[in-house]
């Protein structure tokens, strides 16, 4: 694991810009520092939990840099398919499809996780196999079902033929190289800054009581105590960041798993079938749900959860029936919609180099 970038947490008022959401006049949010630039957070993110790797610091040009990267379907084979494709903005940065759909409308194994709140995530990918953001934009440019590029050299080729870019690489790294390593790095840039919180929850847990349903407020009493969904869906971020098997994907006919998950990385035992914890945040928005895309609204997510998972030989010691009455189940799902808010930086751009 890389080491954690040195981060200045300010206690500030917060004010517009394309980086940032306004939250209710006084209520105060966090500030992170990488060298010059200044990111300020919606209400309810902290700080102290941002990750950028010291090499790869944050400022205005490389974000530019990223974003126009991130919606560029040139960087495909065809032309057909952007990273903005399967994380996309009008869809919480997720996909609408169960699984991922590329080049030549080729079908993935696994669904698309969101790209929001990455500033607060070292590990990427469902099993984690990315050490980090710059190490996952790598793989679907050349994943022969994703973005389909034949090597990375390719896609050095190809954004090095659009001239427009050489002067976005000349002022986001002072030179006019064009490398793999500063794709992904610009990318990686860019969705660091794609950031959800001033939920409704945040403003209630801020002081606005009337910021929540009183629904609501039974679905976070429940969340909190007898659905035990903070164990995982922990923190402000709502991920423990680790990896858990709720039985998804369990052929009970065959005894098998359909995706190994976690196991494929780490090779421990304990690990087959364990998926990381995705964030909640804005998660209504994302359907469907699990690695597998299976669970279609989030009321079967629900119900998954009060059955207690799938029954599995490796199914997480967490995972306990939840003996939920229909009306509670319902409360979570109402409370799960509290946790969207408007999305930092996320406009596409207008127009691209040429």
């Amino acid at each position: 694991m890389k080491t954690r970038t040195m981060l200045l947490v300010l206690s500030t008022l917060v004010v517009s810009s394309s980086a940032s959401v306004a939250a209710e006049p006084g209520k105060k949010s966090e500030v992170v520092k990488s060298g010059d630039y200044e990111l300020i957070l919606p209400l309810g993110l902290q700080a102290d939990s941002a990750y950028i790797p010291e090499g790869n610091p944050i400022t205005s040009d490389k974000v530019e840099l990223g974003r126009l990267l991130f919606f560029d379907k040139r960087l495909s084979k065809d032309d057909t398919v952007a990273c903005s494709s399967c994380h996309n903005p009008y869809h919480g940065y997720g996909d609408a499809n169960e699984t991922g759909v590329g080049v030549g409308a080729k079908v993935g194994g696994r669904n698309s996780q969101t790209a929001l709140n990455r500033l607060f995530s070292v590990e990427q990918f469902w099993d984690g196999r990315a050490g980090d953001l710059e190490d996952q934009a790598h793989g679907p440019l050349v994943n022969p079902v994703e973005m389909a590029m034949p090597s990375h050299e390719a896609v050095v080729t190809k954004v090095s033929g659009i001239k427009g870019y050489t002067p976005l690489f000349l002022k986001a790294y002072g030179d006019d190289q064009i490398t793999m390593p500063r794709i992904a790095q610009a990318i990686a840039t860019y969705e660091r800054t794609v950031l959800s919180g001033n939920s409704p929850y945040d403003r209630y847990k801020a002081g606005d009581k009337n910021a929540l349903s009183a629904e609501q407020v039974k679905g976070l009493e429940l969340f909190e105590g007898k659905a035990n969904c903070a164990t995982c869906h922990a923190s402000f971020n709502f991920s423990d960041e680790m990896y858990h098997n709720l039985g998804v994907g369990w052929d009970p006919a065959a005894k098998k798993l359909a995706d190994d998950g976690r196991f494929a990385v780490s090779k421990r035992e304990a690990d087959k079938g364990a998926f990381k914890t995705p964030t909640l945040r804005n998660v209504a928005e994302r359907a469907p749900y699990m690695h597998d895309g299976s669970e279609a609204t989030l009321h079967d997510v629900m119900v998954l959860y009060n059955e207690g998972g799938k029954k599995n030989p490796h199914l997480d010691a967490k995972m306990k029936p939840l003996g939920l009455s229909d009306d509670e189940v319902d409360a979570l799902v109402a409370f799960m919609y509290a946790l969207s808010g408007p999305v930092t930086n996320a406009k596409p751009p207008a127009s691209f180099p040429q």
